[in-house]
């Protein structure tokens, strides 16, 4: 299908489609998990307060591992070894369906976000170099497409296996069978991942070096990260918000997965349409920072997430997932997106791994900041959080000064 390309887009989109059946593989481990942690966590005896400090801690040590693992896949040229190892630790997933005191499900939960810590900056450096050969928006559209085909289906494993069990209230015991589950998909990932290997094991030569390439970070991904930080710490984790369905019996045990199902199919949609409008921008301005525009909706679709999730009524939390889906598909396709554009090829790889510790940072301070204020009070919960998106906007303004001025130089 590929023989009308040039020999080296083609092994890039051959490149893109394996990351994105990896990843596909990946989201069904992590993310049918993700989507039962926190009514599991509950199970086992955990509160919203020890829910968010558990999920906030494993995605604030995944994230700035990344800063580590990042920095020495650049110095090592190491990418494959990071991205291997990480996708290994994975295992940690099925080995759940072992756990009985949430102590223990917790260090599994915490051990799945290293591994991803791990392997992100590298894996996603490896990407972004085939990427550069069909439009950074596209590729990782693409990428991030597949990527959330496992996302929805992960969760479904779940809700299938819920709406088997005859009794209304579910075990530890029936979490631990969706679990042991997630053994299938790990083995064949590890398979996929070393035929990807095999396949293209220099994807920098992909990637044609260009003369104009900053030698150094610039500005714009500093101010980028702020606004990333703030936007991102105001984004509500569904680990909260299914802890709020479980505890209120606003969704039974088999709809809640379903309605994360729901919003990993809107992030795959979505995560391409962005992609697309990302590139377009570029090349309406010929700038390759210029596609950053696109972010301006990101805090004021985050603000509005908050009244509809936490709400008692179907259809709105059914709409505040769909517009969940949506920030999330954004997250992923431009984050990725921009390190690529933003970066030279030796620095890109510490540029993931810096902007994913800051970018975990907000996840860690934002998740636990909201298990904190939801034992006090939703509303005030909300309040705070949709004051964060307020900032948010002003520093865009400022990364939007700082890209108008790239352009008029430019011009």
């Amino acid at each position: 299908m590929f023989n009308k390309y040039p020999r080296e887009k083609k092994d890039a989109m051959i490149l893109i489609i394996l990351f994105g059946i990896i990843s596909l593989l990946g989201d069904i481990i992590y993310e049918g998990a993700r989507s039962v942690n926190g009514p599991y966590l509950h199970i086992l005896g955990a509160n919203a307060l020890i829910v968010g400090f558990v999920v906030g801690i494993a995605e604030f040590l995944g994230y700035i591992i990344r800063l580590v693992s990042g920095y020495f896949s650049d110095k090592t040229k190491a990418h494959w070894f990071f991205t291997i190892f990480g996708y290994g630790l994975l295992i940690s997933v099925p080995i759940l369906s072992f756990s009985n005191i949430w102590q223990v499900a917790a260090i599994f939960i915490i051990l799945e976000r290293i591994g991803k810590g791990l392997r992100s900056p590298a894996r996603d450096t490896i990407v972004s170099y085939a990427t550069k050969q069909v439009g950074t928006g596209l590729g990782f559209g693409i990428s991030e497409f597949l990527d959330q085909i496992g996302a929805a289906l992960g969760p479904l494993i779940f809700t299938f296996l819920f709406f088997s069990i005859k009794n209304v209230h579910k075990t530890a015991n029936d979490y631990q069978q969706g679990y042991f589950l997630l053994w299938a998909p790990f083995i064949v990932l590890m398979i996929v991942l070393f035929i990807s290997y095999l396949k293209v094991k220099n994807p920098e030569l992909l990637e044609k070096k260009q003369e104009d390439q900053p030698s150094e970070i610039p500005k714009t991904f500093w101010i980028y990260c702020v606004f990333s930080f703030f936007t991102t710490i105001g984004f509500i984790n569904f680990a909260i918000v299914g802890y709020h369905l479980k505890s209120n019996e606003l969704f039974s045990d088999a709809k809640i997965p379903l309605l994360y199902t729901f919003a990993m199919i809107v992030d795959a949609i979505f995560g391409i349409i962005v992609g697309r409008i990302y590139d377009k921008i570029k090349l309406k301005f010929k700038n390759e920072n210029s596609g950053l525009l696109v972010l301006i909706f990101i805090p004021v679709i985050t603000a509005l997430i908050l009244p509809f999730v936490f709400s008692k009524n179907f259809l709105a939390i059914a709409t505040g997932m769909f517009l969940w889906g949506i920030v999330m598909g954004s997250h992923e396709t431009i984050m990725k997106s921009a390190i690529a554009d933003l970066t030279s090829i030796k620095k890109r790889g510490t540029a993931y791994g810096i902007f994913n510790t800051i970018y975990g940072l907000a996840l860690f301070f934002g998740t636990a900041l909201s298990g904190f204020l939801y034992e006090i009070s939703i509303s005030v919960m909300i309040f705070t959080l949709m004051c964060l998106q307020v900032f948010a906007v002003m520093v865009f303004l400022r990364l939007k000064n700082e890209i108008q001025t790239g352009i008029s130089s430019g011009s």
